[in-house]
């Protein structure tokens, strides 16, 4: 029954997504903007500290850049994406931060740069955070990241997390 459940889910997952991400890129070819291009890198892979390097020095990896960088049409069609994932159910409107952190403060817990926003995207992250790559794909993981970048920081970001007493 569980292996029911979790197909079940699965599907019900890529029935929206699919033509939540078709929407998101009729609305940048809509836009008059560059058409969308494949992206640089399908997946960058995940540095995992628990493999042992030869020579004690890892390989150097795939630089990663995000194809879509400044490209606000991307960006207004992320803004589209972004409600239609239901990522403003963690992260509220505009990514101000509800249960899931702010994404317009400058702070990320696994790095701020674009291909690691990209893989707590794409691969997930402890502590609630759904990997998203399986159902968006690269170039929607990407589009997501563009439109990241668009939001504005809060006008007050506390130094500290605050605890009630």
């Amino acid at each position: 029954m569980p292996a029911q459940r979790t197909q079940s889910r699965r599907s019900s997952a890529a029935r929206w997504a699919a033509p939540a991400l078709l929407l998101v890129l009729a609305v940048a070819g809509s836009q008059g903007a560059t058409p969308l291009r494949a992206p640089v890198i399908a997946a960058p892979g995940v540095a995992n500290p628990a493999h042992i390097a030869a020579g004690g020095r890892p390989p150097p990896g795939p630089v990663v850049r995000n194809p879509y960088r400044g490209e606000p049409a991307v960006a207004r069609a992320g803004a589209t994406l972004f409600v239609s994932m239901h990522c403003s159910d963690c992260h509220a409107d505009a990514g101000a931060g509800a249960v899931g952190p702010n994404l317009g403060d400058g702070r990320w817990r696994y790095g701020a740069t674009d291909a690691a926003v990209f893989r707590s995207i794409y691969f997930g992250r402890p502590r609630g955070m759904p990997a998203f790559g399986g159902v968006l794909g690269a170039q929607g993981v990407w589009v997501l990241v563009t439109y990241l970048r668009t939001l504005p920081p809060p006008p007050d970001r506390p130094t500290e997390r605050f605890t009630r007493h």
